[in-house]
């Protein structure tokens, strides 16, 4: 079911990054060009660009006036949400924000010994108005509500618009009316795909523009942040799921057999990889795995995606530096390590986007109830990129305070170094305030003019 790659005496296990499967990408020239005209004709015409996109791809017909949620319909659907849903839905947002509102920094004022009359400081102040997408024609993913929005609520951001695909009905799915309802968010914009996007990031008559537009979606919806990443702050770029685990001779092989399976259930191009240096352990998941996928309700999806882009690495026996080589070359959006010495091997983990330590903390639990968020870096990406936090939602504002003589030892610094790039400007700044410049017309090399009242000149 699963390929086999054997690094096992080989020098591969060095630089394995080209062994290791990936879904093969998308070739996006012909989507991308599509999604950026949308991008620049909602930018240009606003609500009917919208409505003309949202038409021709979702085959919905509504006018602006009716996109937005009432507050009825929204009270409504957490009247109707199933108890048991409800409860969840309380236990995560509480497990989500205790998490997200202890990642936010402190202010930061800084002041040098060596350097009297220097104040600087950091201060963290929230964007004022954060746009996330949920995705929820024929599905529905509350916990994407959850992981969105509470990151910017606890950052402080004072404004919160949601968008979200209108169903069969023409309404939105009431799990995630329901969810958004719970943590407050009142302004649901019953909005799919790329035009949601760009309604968020550009704004239009009827849809205000937002500072931020996070949330997952299809290709179209990625691609659309990546075409307006430059006028607000995105997420990254989410590609098909993706799973490592790294398991010795003390991994459960029935443990290791349901967490793939589970990475799998996602999507078929999902990336399943069990590194391993005991080849025992392979021996006993593979007719585990046999038995769960048989009886797993999502199974065509699952077999197609560990026949596809899914493996088996095989690393020397012992060799704990091998197997955390490998996965930090997949650089995996879930890392999962069911090790002797668990704890001591995450804390060496550079690439991943989330790390799961010990047999206990399963990927699924920090899907829903970790508290971790699981808007995460995908296809490598974890090399550079991190999963979505408070930190989304605040921008670092630097502030300096000098006083007269501080500003006195630093000019010279700057008159040299304003010298150095030709912008004499810049040391005049300063070199008035220390009294120490020359009129402008020495400055200027005698090209400004002196006089103080406007001369007439013929034409």
């Amino acid at each position: 079911m699963l390929s086999i790659i054997d690094l096992r005496g080989s020098d591969a296990s060095r630089d394995p990054a080209g062994l290791l499967p990936r879904a093969p990408a998308d070739d996006l020239a012909v989507a991308r060009a599509s999604v950026r005209a949308l991008v620049a004709d909602v930018a240009a015409r606003g609500d009917p660009a919208v409505t003309e996109a949202a038409r021709r791809f979702d085959g919905v017909d509504t006018a602006p006036e009716c996109w937005r949620v009432g507050a009825d319909e929204l009270e409504a659907a957490e009247r109707a949400l199933d108890p048991a849903l409800r409860a969840a839905l309380v236990d995560a947002i509480e497990r989500v924000r205790a998490f997200h509102q202890a990642q936010r920094p402190a202010n930061l004022v800084w002041t040098d010994p060596g350097r009297p009359g220097v104040r600087l400081a950091q201060r963290f102040v929230p964007l004022s108005r954060a746009g996330v997408y949920v995705p929820g024609g024929l599905g529905a993913y509350p916990s994407s509500v959850v992981m969105n929005v509470v990151p910017a609520q606890a950052a402080g951001v004072a404004s919160i618009a949601l968008a979200t695909p209108p169903g069969p009905s023409g309404r939105g799915h009431p799990a995630i009316l329901g969810a958004a309802a719970m943590l407050g968010v009142d302004e649901i914009w019953l909005l799919g795909g790329a035009q949601a996007v760009a309604a968020l990031a550009c704004g239009t008559r009827t849809v205000p523009a937002a500072d931020s537009v996070t949330g997952p979606g299809n290709r179209y919806v990625a691609l659309a942040k990546q075409e307006v990443a430059g006028q607000v702050r995105t997420d990254g770029h989410a590609g098909p799921t993706e799973i490592a685990i790294v398991a010795d001779h003390t991994a459960d092989p029935r443990l290791v057999a349901v967490d793939l399976i589970a990475q799998a259930e996602h999507d078929s191009l999902a990336a399943c990889l069990l590194i391993t240096d005991d080849p025992a352990i392979w021996k006993a998941v593979e007719p585990l795995l046999a038995e769960e996928v048989a009886a797993t309700r999502h199974r065509d999806r699952v077999e197609r995606a560990l026949a596809g882009q899914s493996a088996v690495v095989l690393c020397d026996p012992g060799d704990r530096d091998a197997m955390l080589r490998v996965a930090e070359a997949f650089a995996p959006e879930h890392l999962e390590l069911l090790v002797e010495g668990a704890a001591e091997l995450a804390a060496r983990v550079r690439n991943a986007g989330a790390v799961f330590v010990g047999p206990w903390t399963p990927v699924a639990l920090g899907d829903y109830a970790a508290g971790t968020n699981h808007v995460l870096p995908t296809a490598g990406t974890a090399r550079f990129a991190a999963g979505l936090s408070t930190l989304n939602f605040l921008r670092a504002m630097q502030v300096a305070e000098f006083d007269q003589d501080a500003l006195a030892a630093a000019a010279p610094t700057i008159a040299a170094l304003s010298a150095a790039e030709d912008l004499p400007a810049h040391g005049r700044a300063v070199a008035v305030r220390a009294g120490t410049a020359p009129g402008p017309a020495a400055t200027a090399g005698g090209a400004l003019a002196t006089q103080s009242t406007p001369r007439k000149v013929d034409a």
